[in-house]
């Protein structure tokens, strides 16, 4: 009888272990996009995804949980099931800027996640209305020192990379200028091309079409060398802007707990989207740079974008949310 109560509870135990990464996964994953769909990180999103299905014999799939500055869909998987069946699709914002922005972020970037791998880096198009007075940098500078307060920046929401690489941008060029948040990139960049808002942020792919169709002028880039989609465009660290050399980034992650062996699963198959033909065309299309880094490599990366983007934040006197 004993023998038998033994074998029971060595099953049991079995049983409740987690998946190994031979075994790993045997069921769809949920990759959590916490912002809604069309986005750049959406669609980012869905291509890396479909490549890491290929690698690891299961769908990923996305799902879009928007809300609060990406914090509702993150804190979702911060609390989820440390199984590696749920991911998170991580941000400057979600896991960098909150940490200073948010009154009470409900998860710690480096507690509540581990790292898993780095997606890819995209740096911001200094774009203003066309028929706007200035059409340099320098120009919109000295525009705004004699209009303080006059000229008007749109972001695609308080809080996200649009909004707070403006922030940046103020500080580093010395001139203030009004914030005009959206709820996403596509309404503001219409009141942009109407002149309803004056200059903005954002990324190649969002604004290239306008600016090929003479819409929006591009007055600089924020990469740290010139864009091949936009040669002429000259980076802020050519005009003498070196601060302003910043991109935006993001990353997968997953619920601490998840087993060693499944995190280390999830990195191959990420390491292996972003080395395929298919993404690294697609990002050079719209001007994102994959990133490499894997696991522990990233914790220090963080750790430097929560210090820097804190310091940007506490710098320009933002209200926390």
């Amino acid at each position: 009888m004993w023998k038998r109560k033994f074998l029971v509870a060595a099953f049991l135990a079995l049983a409740g272990m987690p998946a190994s990464a031979e075994n790993f996964p045997n069921r769809p994953i949920t990759w959590v996009v916490p912002f809604t769909p069309g986005g750049i990180t959406d669609t980012t999103a869905r291509m890396v995804a479909d490549e890491m299905t290929k690698f690891l014999g299961q769908n990923v799939l996305i799902d879009n949980r928007g809300g609060a500055g990406g914090t509702v869909g993150t804190e979702q998987v911060a609390r989820s099931n440390p199984d590696g069946y749920t991911l998170i699709y991580g941000t400057q914002g979600t896991m960098a800027a909150n940490v200073t922005l948010r009154k009470s972020l409900p998860y710690d970037p480096l507690k509540s996640f581990l790292p898993v791998h780095m997606v890819g880096q995209s740096p911001n198009v200094f774009v203003a209305f066309a028929g706007a007075p200035y059409n340099t940098v320098a120009e919109l500078v000295a525009y705004a020192k004699q209009n303080p307060g006059k000229v008007t920046f749109a972001s695609s929401g308080a809080g996200t990379a649009t909004h707070l690489v403006a922030e940046l941008f103020k500080t580093v060029a010395g001139i203030d200028m009004l914030h005009v948040p959206y709820k996403g990139s596509a309404p503001a960049l219409n009141d942009l091309i109407t002149g309803r808002v004056d200059v903005m942020f954002d990324y190649q792919v969002a604004v290239g079409p306008h600016v090929d169709a003479g819409k929006l002028k591009v007055l600089a880039v924020t990469a740290p060398e010139r864009m091949r989609a936009m040669p002429n465009a000259p980076t802020m660290a050519e005009l003498g802007l070196r601060d302003m050399t910043t991109e935006s980034w993001s990353c997968i992650m997953v619920a601490t707990g998840t087993p060693a062996a499944v995190v280390d699963r999830l990195a191959a198959a990420t390491r292996a989207a972003m080395t395929s033909e298919r993404v690294r065309t697609h990002f050079e299309k719209i001007g994102t740079r994959p990133l490499l880094m894997q696991k522990a490599e990233m914790i220090p990366f963080i750790e430097s974008e929560i210090k820097r983007w804190g310091g940007v934040i506490e710098k320009a006197g933002l209200e926390k949310q």
